[in-house]
């Protein structure tokens, strides 16, 4: 099996892991700060499970940008959360997404990481564009937007 392709930015946040990490295993805190919020204005939004931590799950459906998919929180650890994200539209995709939270003098280091299995179709699609350049500006945005939220008063 062919190595994964795998996406990675930092950032770092002015603010706790414990903080930080609100935002990320609630997915309804998700439209504060996800890149892709926007892409719809009509997205059509599903929660189910836990209302946040593992087994908190979120489904979407929108336009051609927006896609249609579903992610899962799988692991919580103290610095560490794990999410599988899957795609069905506009074409079939798994992906493993991590959240790696580092304390810091000054607040947290987060890193977010996308690792997706080299399969044929993104093979194909890679001789068009690169997930490095499609996905990594997307992170940074989210990332970015995150730092944001998370560094406004309690």
């Amino acid at each position: 099996m062919a190595d994964p392709i795998v996406v990675t930015r930092s950032i770092a946040i002015n603010a706790p892991v414990a903080r930080i990490t609100e935002f990320i295993i609630d997915f309804h805190n998700w439209v504060d700060w996800s890149p892709w919020e926007g892409l719809d204005p009509d997205l059509q939004r599903t929660y189910s499970g836990p209302d946040s931590g593992v087994g908190a799950s979120y489904a979407w459906s929108g336009n051609r940008k927006a896609g249609a998919g579903n992610m899962t929180i799988e692991a919580v650890q103290p610095t560490a959360i794990d999410v599988a994200l899957n795609f069905t539209k506009p074409f079939k995709s798994r992906s493993q997404t991590r959240f790696d939270l580092e304390p810091t003098a000054e607040g947290t280091t987060v890193t977010w990481q996308v690792r997706t299995p080299s399969s044929l179709m993104l093979k194909v699609m890679s001789i068009f564009m690169s997930l490095e350049k499609t996905i990594g500006p997307d992170l940074e945005k989210g990332l970015a937007q995150l730092k944001t939220v998370a560094e406004r008063p309690a």
